[in-house]
């Protein structure tokens, strides 16, 4: 078993609780908007903004977490995550904020409590770099985006 270990930002509404998994299968675990004046942030179409989740977090060696959107937001209010997946490193000791998004078409509110986005835990991988004279061929070659056919 992998633990996270956890800890409040000075100033944290600690009664919002650590993140939690919603449903026995969940791979993700809940983040909450942990506003410092317990207030709300209101996202314009198209607006960002960084939401502090009031935690901080130490991440055992070997492993991620990667901060991923709520696909309900996603889907019925065009709230998304700028960089998502983030990957946070297991040396950062910082605050633990979200850069959430509105891309859809009204104004969007985020609230103090509010599940804003999931955090999945994931090993990682440290590969070797070899610089080689030239690649094995494949199937589909140097074939970009949309190369392997069209979904319908």
């Amino acid at each position: 078993m992998v633990a996270i270990r956890l800890t409040w930002d000075d100033g944290a509404d600690r009664s919002l609780g650590l993140p939690v998994y919603a449903s026995a299968g969940a791979a993700g675990a809940d983040l909450r908007a942990n506003l410092p004046d317990r207030g709300s942030v209101v996202l314009k179409p198209g607006a960002r903004a960084l939401v502090p989740t009031g935690l901080r977090m130490a991440i055992p060696e070997g492993f991620e977490v990667q901060i991923r959107p709520r696909s309900g937001l996603a889907l019925k209010h065009g709230i998304t995550l700028l960089n998502a997946p983030g990957t946070i490193d297991s040396d950062y000791r910082g605050p633990l904020g979200v850069i959430v998004m509105n891309a859809g078409q009204a104004a969007f509110e985020i609230a103090h409590g509010d599940r804003i986005a999931q955090m999945i835990v994931a090993p990682v991988l440290l590969p070797e770099f070899e610089l080689v004279e030239t690649l094995d061929d494949t199937a589909r070659g140097a074939g970009g985006f949309g190369s392997t056919g069209v979904s319908e």
